[in-house]
């Protein structure tokens, strides 16, 4: 499964994981963990020798990925989002003198 379709997935299935990156990349080692049939002791240096050997989806792509299909699918948007675009975008518009707009 591509890392689009790997992170859609999971923006569709749990609503908290739209806001937080880290708990998305979280969710889908620990899937990409069980094709290594390793057990629940797994050490922080085992995580990171398969992290650097490219095992696992890199952070960046599942960042990237789920900013694009948040950009092209405004229900796979968080909470944070609309407090940004509405709220803050408005404050910043007024102090900038762009109330008008």
């Amino acid at each position: 499964m591509k890392t689009k379709e790997k992170v859609k997935l999971w923006l569709q299935k749990f609503a908290y994981l739209r806001d937080n990156d880290f708990r998305l990349c979280s969710n889908i080692w620990f899937e990409e963990f069980k094709q290594f049939d390793i057990n629940d002791d797994l050490s922080a240096k085992d995580f990171l020798k398969i992290y650097s050997l490219g095992k696992l989806t890199s952070a960046p792509s599942i960042k990237r990925a789920r900013a694009k299909l948040q950009e092209e699918n405004p229900e796979l948007r968080g909470e944070k989002y609309y407090i940004r675009k509405g709220v803050a975008q408005d404050e910043w518009r007024k102090k900038l003198g762009y109330e008008n707009y």
